[in-house]
């Protein structure tokens, strides 16, 4: 009557998993093994279920949940790990494990009360663990599987078994790098710092099942108690509460971004969490929210200074006195701006740049005809002539109010070199009361390199800009159908164009071979 079945099963087995309370005490009178284990060598017993191997009749009793046996087996003196023995290596469930992951309230507080501990997880025979943290103990069966009265139940526990074991903060100080504070030498005893260490393994581990799994109430939890983040527990947490719509969470975590060490800026800040915050800014428009993204990217864009605009060498080409600017005795050929003649010289005109040659080229036939320039000012025109003729931006006095207006004719007429000047000069006066403007003129013109260090200012200024008016309706107001912003070719989402720009930034910084190459 007491022996085992071809799997593995002994009568009492049997008798438990039925949660046959009458049946379970007449075998027990009876002499049956109440620490009895299926099998676990297959070239022997090759008919038992993987699932059961080594599993004991309070095993099955507590996977059923048939609390009253469990009560009767642990009072016989049932092992409360079940298989497992002092000392051992676990490589099954303990029924504390079972009743974590079941949720099973009662359970877990009347194994915990016989002893249980929480602590044990579980190893793979082969050694090879398809769990990327941890071994699943206890806490973090419950954090996965979303149980959080059992997850408090356990960690009360645990509060009340520790008698003096270090707190978490005191585990992390002598945790921390060289040259912080550290422990004094009678609060570090080797027992109490290695299962403090161990606690703070387990809550780490259930820290990072409880966001795997989106259990973030169980995750905040943990936070609370003084985990850290991780880069991905922070990241998964935060996408479960957007996708949630838990606002007040979101802001929680946002504010929290900053204990998060810049050793965890990794790939996934890129490819995962760049994406999810700049969607979060796109969607939610809350004022809060902003800030706190505003900080988030601000601390991500980096202490160092926006990459420098460097001026472009001139390509070489005719050059004439400056005598000649504008002498109608010596030219020959004469543009007619805001109807006033214009007189130049075709053979430095002719290899100036492409746009100078098609209008030389284009000109009607008949002699003495001025070529019209209609959409640029007269003083404008001149400054441009003036650094064809110079050789060079030296000479040039260019009034703040001018730059704009030059920078669009040099962009119009081809000449990259005094382009870059202008803007240069432009990076050089930007200021939070023009930036927005002067963003608008560089993508209406597709000046790339002017356009990249506005965004680089914003980011690096976004605290500040997020609380003008003119900043906000750049995020997210759609351009309006007359303005420049809704020409063809010109890119509205500005969100995409600073996400791509910050992800560039973090790659050079943290990322990239030579980091802080960008600076």
């Amino acid at each position: 009557m007491l022996n085992s079945s071809s799997r593995g099963m002994t009568p009492l087995m049997y008798a438990c998993v039925r949660g046959d309370e009458a049946m379970v005490q007449m075998l027990l009178d009876a002499g049956a093994d109440i620490n009895s284990e299926v099998p676990s060598t297959v070239n022997k017993h090759p008919s038992v279920y993987p699932e059961t191997r080594q599993g004991t009749p309070l095993t099955f009793a507590v996977l059923h949940g048939h609390v009253p046996v469990v009560q009767l087996l642990l009072d016989n003196r049932a092992n409360v790990e079940g298989s497992l023995q002092d000392g051992a290596e676990n490589y099954t469930e303990t029924p504390l494990q079972l009743a974590s992951a079941a949720g099973n309230f009662e359970l877990v507080s009347l194994l915990l009360e016989r002893g249980a501990d929480p602590m044990i997880g579980t190893m793979c025979r082969n050694g090879i663990s398809s769990l990327p943290l941890g071994d699943m103990n206890s806490f973090s069966l419950a954090a996965a599987h979303g149980h959080r009265n059992v997850f408090r139940k356990l960690l009360s526990q645990s509060e009340q078994e520790k008698g003096d074991v270090l707190s978490l903060e005191e585990i992390l100080a002598e945790s921390s790098e060289p040259g912080e504070k550290r422990l004094p030498p009678q609060a570090n005893g080797g027992g109490t710092l290695r299962t403090g260490k161990a606690r703070l393994r387990a809550l780490r581990e259930a820290m990072y099942h409880s966001a795997e799994h989106g259990h973030v109430d169980i995750t905040i939890d943990i936070r609370s108690l003084g985990v850290p983040w991780t880069l991905h527990t922070w990241l998964e947490s935060l996408r479960t509460c957007f996708m949630q719509h838990r606002r007040p969470l979101i802001q929680g975590l946002l504010k929290d971004f900053s204990c998060i060490q810049e050793d965890e800026y990794t790939e996934e800040l890129i490819t995962l969490g760049l994406p999810l915050m700049f969607q979060i800014l796109r969607t939610s428009k809350n004022e809060v929210i902003s800030q706190h993204l505003s900080v988030i990217f601000t601390q991500c864009y980096g202490p160092f200074p926006i990459p420098k605009l460097t001026e472009l060498k001139r390509k070489q080409t005719s050059r004439l006195d400056p005598h000649f600017l504008n002498n109608k005795d010596m030219s020959d050929v004469t543009f007619l701006v805001e109807g006033k003649p214009f007189y130049a010289h075709k053979v430095l005109l002719f290899t100036a740049s492409a746009r100078f040659k098609s209008l030389l080229q284009n000109r009607p036939a008949a002699e003495n005809t001025c070529i019209e320039i209609s959409h640029v000012k007269y003083n404008i025109f001149h400054l441009v002539m003036q650094y064809l003729y110079c050789g060079g931006t030296e000479s040039l006095h260019i009034r703040n109010t001018e730059v704009m207006e030059l920078l669009s004719a040099a962009k119009f007429f081809q000449l990259e070199a005094l382009q870059r000047h202008c803007e240069i000069i432009c990076s050089k006066n930007i200021t939070t009361e023009t930036c927005v403007d002067l963003y608008k003129h560089a993508k209406f013109l597709g000046a790339t390199e002017l356009t990249a260090f506005i965004e680089g200012y914003f980011l690096k200024n976004m605290v500040l800009l997020v609380e003008l008016d003119g900043f906000k309706q750049l995020l997210y107001e759609p351009p309006a159908p007359e303005s420049p912003a809704s020409s063809p070719g010109i890119c509205s989402d500005i969100l995409l164009d600073l996400e791509k720009t910050l992800a560039a930034r973090i790659h050079s910084i943290h990322l990239s071979t030579s980091k802080g190459s960008v600076v």
